[in-house]
Parts: C-alpha cells; structure tokens; sequence
C-alpha cells in the first residue's frame, strides 16, 4: 500500500503531476541560493568589509582618535539627536497621514496620496534647494530657517515622511474593524479604541517605519546640504563631515565616522525589529 500510494500518476490531472513540479518549481535551488547570496556580498557585504578594514589602516588607535575628535562627536551628536526628532515626528504625523488615507473619503485623496511617494523619486538635493528658497535668506513667507537645526529636521521629515506612512497602511486596510464597532456598541470612546485596539496591531508597523526613518536620516546628504549651513557643531551632520574628512584627504577618518553610523542604524533596525516581534507575538497570544 505504502508503494501505491507513493508512486502516483504524473498526468495534468493526477496528485504527482502539475502538483509534484509545482513543488518542485517553488522550492529553492543550492545555485539560486548561491546567486541571491553572490549579488548580496558584492552589492553590500563587500563594500561593508571595505569601509570597515579602511576604517582600521591606522590601527584600533587611529579608528579611536577619529571617531572620539571633538568636531566628529559633534556631527555624530547633532545627527543622532535630529534623526531621532525627526523618527518621533513621522511616528506622529505619519500614522496620522496613514489613517486619514484609509479611513477618510475627501476631494483629492488620489493625490495626496500619490505625492506621498515624491520624497522617493525626487532628488533630495532639489528638496535643498527647494526648502532653502522657502525658508532661505529671500523666504516669500518671511521664515528665515537656514543654517538652524530646524531647518536640518524639516529636510530630513520631508525626506523620511513616506516610511511611516506607507509601513503603517496596508496595517490599517487589514485591520478588522468588527473589534471597534463592537468596542463602540459597548461604550468605549474614541481614544480608549484607539490605545487599547488599533494601536497595539499598528505598532510593529509604526516602529519598523520609524526605524526606517531614522537610519535614512542619520546617512542623509542631499537635503541638508545647501540648507543646513553646514556650520561645525552646530548644523554639521556626520554626512558632511565625512565629505569634509575626504576633502581634507583624510579618508580613513571619513571611513571610521561611516562604520559608526553604520553600527547605529544596524542597533536601531535590530532594537525596533526585536521589540515589533515580541508586540506581534504577544497580539497573536491575545487572539
């Protein structure tokens, strides 16, 4: 019996036919997964392993002395501490962007939502350029921003506003919202809806966004470079100060002040990361 039942027909009707190769046809080669592994190293391990043995030509004492320079502890301090704003502020904002999408009808949705993607296509040094005419020296508005810390947290949201948005949208649209009208009918109000349902099932969302948006911040270049002002210890991000290291022809300090950011953004996604997993694991359990 064992041997009947195993060896079925391979016709297009039977069990071991269309069925069996299309097991077989989504399964995963030893060579596919060697070439997805190949193009991984040479597009991102590589170039990593590169920088960080760069980041060492002068020994674990000159990757110290560059990453503990007074003038690379301020870029590192200014842009760990806007990109953080600026994370907090699409955490807001952004699920709020997210939720009147989904939950709203009004004249011009398709459009609002269609420039939500625009940070992405556009060049961030035209959001520079943009944000500087708006709030530069000739600002129409009469709002003079440029060269302030400010002005580093408006070019970086606007660059960063579509992370939180698109992570927390398609959450909302799979939400059931049998659970809120039954928590209406019982008498819950708006806000205890919201915190003690909605919110739980949208915070892995919301945290992976937020992550999102403050690893692309603390890399970024284009948008802050014409309105930031670039004014050490000030407005200096560590972007800029690695272009000033290459420009000064020092290039292992520029390559240590990456490393660092690199190992932040990789801290962050992985702190949001484990924490969004123990919140779904733990709405799963309370299903």
């Amino acid at each position: 019996m064992s041997i009947a039942t195993e060896h079925t027909p391979t016709g297009a009707g039977a069990p071991g036919g269309f069925l069996g190769r299309s097991r077989t046809f989504s399964g995963v080669s030893p060579a596919q997964i060697g070439v997805a592994w190949l193009w991984l190293s040479v597009i991102v391990l590589l170039p990593l392993a590169a920088i960080t043995v760069q980041s060492f030509d002068n020994g674990w004492s000159g990757f110290w002395d560059a990453i503990t320079d007074d003038a690379a502890i301020d870029a590192l301090t200014i842009t760990v501490w806007v990109s953080l704003v600026v994370a907090l502020i699409n955490v807001v904002f952004g699920t709020l962007i997210a939720w009147v999408l989904v939950r709203d009808e009004f004249p011009g949705k398709a459009f609002v939502n269609a420039i939500i993607d625009l940070p992405f296509a556009l060049p961030t040094i035209v959001a520079s350029l943009v944000l500087l005419s708006l709030y530069g020296p000739n600002s129409p508005i009469d709002i003079q921003l440029n060269a302030t810390q400010p002005a580093l947290v408006i070019a970086l949201t606007f660059v960063t506003l579509p992370f939180v948005v698109r992570q927390v949208q398609p959450v909302l649209l799979e939400l059931d919202r049998d659970v809120e009208e039954a928590a209406a009918v019982l008498g819950a109000s708006n806000v205890t809806t919201f915190t003690k349902i909605v919110l739980p099932a949208l915070l892995p969302s919301i945290l992976t966004g937020a992550g999102l948006a403050f690893t692309r911040a603390i890399g970024e270049f284009g948008s802050v470079v014409l309105i930031g002002g670039n004014i050490p210890g000030e407005t200096q991000v560590a972007s800029q100060y690695i272009q000033q290291q290459i420009e000064v022809d020092e290039p292992v300090n520029a390559a240590a002040i990456s490393v660092v950011l690199l190992v932040i953004a990789f801290i962050a996604l992985l702190i949001l990361r484990i924490v969004g997993r123990r919140q779904s694991v733990r709405e799963e359990k309370d299903q």
